[in-house]
């Protein structure tokens, strides 16, 4: 079996695939994408890094393909729905390169406070500037920490170690986790108003797209500091400028850019700007860690057939696959789709399965819904093989129950998100063969293809509330593909399902939720 490494990676995962029997491997780093696709299909995995693009027309071509290996966590270079389509399985090696990331914001942080960049520049100038280059302490001031997953927990333990005050926001972990782990858990407002530094450690989402920007400046202590060390755009480098221009933010590390590389930033013209070209990972340790253990997958599942941190599918038998795999699909949805309704952190998940499911084990369909609904939390960190493990670390109970019976479906799963403060229910089953619908949100009946750019609206049921929300899509030119329409049990609300063949941007959203009939919209991704 061929494998080619197609990104540098270090040489003790090259002297794995060689070393190991019946492997044959190829060290091609810097091939154009051109090159890559006229050779691809002579392999049977392949091992990247970032500079591979792994494209739906590369995955056409590869027809011995049978794995795809990222030496790191990040998957932004790969099409997985792609790679899943054609049947190839997708690895990441997620903690292979959490302590190093995190040690790396914990530096910025330290040389930006006591102006270590700036006290080498002058002295290597010729200049003693030492009344200049005043800075500050740690001890005792307040570090906000934006997300308490694996990195921002190493950073919080560090800083505690530093005598900082800690204080966390993390919408998708209940204040009873922060606090056990012996952290304050506050609002992102209050995080604002009290960080005398901010480190943000959370995926670049949707929802955290421009997390730091102009209006979160503005509600930010003045004098306070910014580290950026997870991804380019959670910090809008326009609004940062402005905001050190003002004097309202002291200083800034960055590590991770908008555009990488960043070619010529106005911020780099700025005095209190620190950055490096995204060096969170990249130490000698991280890089053994990471080729170790993607070679050590690939070649486990090369030679034995085991499959470890895949993301696009579970660790089951090719049998089972068969029979439960629209049940996966549909899970993960389902998953994705409740945690983007709570927009909150679960106490307890419910998994109910009622129907014909013949004494199938559904224990991988429960852990593909525990997938779909951390992975708009924490994106590539989440897999089959860790996504029970990452629930039970945020503090979420599960629970599964099977009835024999389905009153309307032969096949019924339903998921109940249960939070502090309320219960989301969404139910699904297969429509055929392996055609998923959801067909119950909370309470509210209908029949909804999972997938795409959806908006969920809630509306008064009266006439013209259905025709004002699409005048104002046509006149947006957003284009409406399916509407479904449910009606509220024994209420007087409907609920309207658009599946659009474009993304629903601010602005149209704004007018959507202005309309006199409509109570809610929300945005949805599947």
């Amino acid at each position: 079996m061929k494998v080619l490494v197609s990104d540098n990676l270090d040489p003790v995962g090259i002297q794995m695939f060689q070393n190991a029997d019946g492997i044959e491997v190829d060290f091609k780093p810097g091939l154009s994408p051109e090159e890559l696709k006229k050779i691809i299909g002579n392999y049977d995995a392949l091992a990247i890094r970032s500079a591979t693009k792994v494209t739906a027309d590369l995955l056409s071509t590869a027809k011995n393909l049978k794995v795809v290996g990222r030496a790191g966590i990040g998957l932004d270079n790969v099409d997985i729905p792609a790679a899943t389509k054609h049947g190839v399985i997708v690895m990441n090696t997620p903690g292979g390169n959490v302590i190093t990331t995190a040690e790396h914001a914990v530096a910025m942080m330290m040389s930006m406070t006591r102006n270590i960049p700036w006290g080498t520049a002058s002295l290597k100038a010729g200049k003693w500037e030492k009344k200049n280059l005043e800075g500050r302490e740690l001890y005792n001031k307040i570090l906000g920490i934006i997300g308490f997953g694996k990195i921002g927990s190493i950073v919080a333990d560090r800083a505690r170690g530093l005598k900082m005050q800690v204080v966390i926001y993390d919408p998708f972990v209940t204040p009873e986790q922060i606090e056990k782990a012996g952290y304050t858990s506050i609002t992102l407002d209050e995080l604002y108003a009290k960080a005398d530094y901010i480190t943000v450690h959370v995926p670049k989402l949707k929802d955290t797209l421009n997390l730091l920007n102009k209006d979160a400046f503005d509600k930010m202590k003045n004098g306070v500091m910014i580290i950026n060390c997870a991804r380019g755009g959670i910090v809008n480098e326009s609004d940062l400028y402005n905001a050190i221009k003002s004097g309202k933010v002291a200083g800034a590390a960055l590590d991770v850019f908008e555009k990488e590389p960043p070619g010529a930033s106005p911020l780099f013209e700025l005095d209190r700007v620190i950055c490096t070209p995204h060096l969170g990972a990249s130490t000698q340790e991280a890089q053994v860690n990471v080729a170790t253990a993607v070679a050590g997958q690939i070649i486990d599942y090369l030679k034995n057939g085991t499959i470890a941190n895949a993301v696009n599918v579970p660790s089951v038998t090719g049998e089972l696959l068969k029979k439960i795999g629209p049940f996966l699909s549909l899970a993960d949805k389902m998953g994705s789709l409740i945690t983007q309704l709570s927009k909150g952190p679960f106490k307890e998940i419910v998994i109910e399965y009622t129907g014909n499911f013949d004494g199938l084990d559904m224990s991988p369909v429960s852990t593909a819904v525990l997938r779909g609904l951390l992975v708009p939390v924490v994106k590539d960190d989440v897999n089959f093989v860790n996504a029970n493990y990452i629930a039970k670390e945020r503090g979420i109970k599960v629970t599964e129950t099977v009835a024999a019976e389905s009153e309307d479906f032969i096949n019924l799963i339903t998921v109940k998100g249960i939070t502090s403060d309320n219960t989301f229910l969404v139910a699904g089953t297969i429509f055929g063969k392996k055609d998923p619908r959801i067909v119950r949100i909370n309470n509210f009946r209908l029949e909804m293809h999972p997938s795409g750019h959806l908006a969920l609206v809630h509306n008064l049921d009266k006439p013209g509330a259905i025709g004002s929300i699409g005048t104002v899509l046509g006149r947006n030119s957003i284009n409406i593909g399916r509407m479904q329409v449910g009606q509220e049990e024994e209420g007087e609300r409907n609920i309207i399902l658009l599946k659009t063949d474009l993304p629903i941007p601010e602005p149209v959203l704004e007018e959507l939720k202005a309309l006199p009939l409509v109570k809610t919209v929300t945005l949805l991704e599947l």
